[in-house]
């Protein structure tokens, strides 16, 4: 990110670093990736003591931010989290956060959830991708009946992040009046969840079924009337959030083929002497910048709540997924043949930057959602 950090921020931004590197180095995630864990829970606590899950939360709940900013402030650690291709919940329980403090009048009804949410304690998901299905969420399949004071549940949900992980899962679903959003217990009796073979190794996903899963209708967050507020809220956050995160994960790349390129030497040169390849190198850093550029201004009209902030989530959605992938595929080339083999670290930014480039909408449907938003 580039934004004006103040001392705080800058702290707060070399404590996450140095808490990532010390905890979660790539040979760790390596070996959590072979024996197939998706995180260590004590290390995410940890980091929630730091204030990873937090910074959405108002201070009435106890919760708090470094700058009076909490989603830039979270932005920092989301950017450290694709430095480090870390496996964590950080975007899934801060988006659920997002909604739950969204909706007015039910945030003291929902705070226990809450509070065991930003001190780590609890893992919540949004389930909210249906299978078959582009990124439509107010258009759900899943159905929520009200019976009494209880509600069930039916239907199919898929690419839920740490799906097999959480807790809590958010869904969205058909209410009798319209779409509603229930937190639903992920050891309710009915719910089923198959972890999905995924591109991110670090990154688990899953399928969740709900079979006439019932629960109390005081976990329904918001009403038909608030939901759909709600669930642009919590997908604005949720792609500020993303795009922060590839811009550490395409920052970090670069900076690994910047070191290659002084290190490595050929016909007695090292590569980065050689004028073609100089080319390439301005090219990436052209496009990190404005990569950048485009996320800062997404972060900052999200946090301010702009009434552009819907047009700069999707401007850079779409430059950040599409720059993001072909800046570290070229990357792959310049490392020849050693960056195609599973022992180099590159393929896990290309894994993130892949699986971030098509979640929450293409960079096609945020092309779509662009044009149509400009007025004619």
């Amino acid at each position: 990110m580039q934004l004006d950090l103040n001392d705080d921020q800058k702290t707060f931004q070399q404590t996450a670093r140095r808490a990532i590197e010390k905890e979660m180095p790539l040979s760790r995630i390596r070996e959590m990736v072979e024996v197939g864990a998706t995180f260590d829970r004590r290390w995410w606590q940890s980091g929630a003591e730091l204030g990873w899950a937090a910074m959405l939360v108002p201070e009435e709940l106890d919760g708090g931010t470094i700058s009076g900013d909490g989603l830039c402030d979270l932005a920092i650690v989301a950017e450290e989290f694709g430095r480090g291709v870390v496996p964590g919940p950080l975007q899934a329980v801060n988006t659920v956060i997002a909604g739950l403090v969204e909706v007015v009048g039910e945030q003291e009804r929902h705070a226990e959830t809450i509070g065991g949410l930003f001190s780590g304690e609890l893992i919540a998901s949004w389930a909210v991708y249906e299978p078959g299905r582009e990124w439509d969420p107010l258009n759900p399949s899943v159905v929520a009946k009200v019976n009494g004071d209880s509600i069930v549940i039916d239907g199919v949900k898929d690419r839920v992040e740490h799906a097999t992980s959480a807790d809590l899962f958010l869904v969205t679903a058909s209410g009798p009046e319209g779409v509603i959003q229930v937190l639903v217990p992920a050891d309710a009796a009915g719910v089923t969840v198959t972890r999905q073979d995924g591109v991110d190794l670090a990154r688990p996903f899953g399928e969740v079924r709900f079979e006439n899963v019932e629960v109390a209708a005081a976990n329904q967050v918001g009403t038909s009337s608030t939901t759909p507020a709600v669930v642009e809220r919590q997908f604005q956050v949720a792609v500020a959030l993303q795009c922060a995160e590839t811009a550490g994960v395409v920052g970090r790349a670069f900076e690994m083929s910047c070191e290659w390129a002084f290190d490595r030497y050929s016909f007695g040169r090292p590569l980065a002497s050689y004028q073609a390849l100089k080319h390439r190198w301005a090219d990436q850093k052209t496009w990190l910048e404005a990569i950048l550029a485009t996320t800062d201004a997404a972060v900052e009209a999200v946090s301010r709540r702009s009434s552009n902030s819907a047009e700069l989530v999707s401007v850079a959605a779409n430059y950040v997924g599409d720059k993001s992938t072909e800046i570290i595929q070229d990357i792959v080339q310049l490392f020849g043949g050693i960056a195609i083999t599973y022992e180099h670290d590159i393929h896990f930014y290309l894994r993130r930057a892949t699986i971030n480039k098509h979640l929450y909408g293409t960079p096609t449907e945020h092309r779509r959602r662009v044009a149509q938003l400009i007025p004619a």
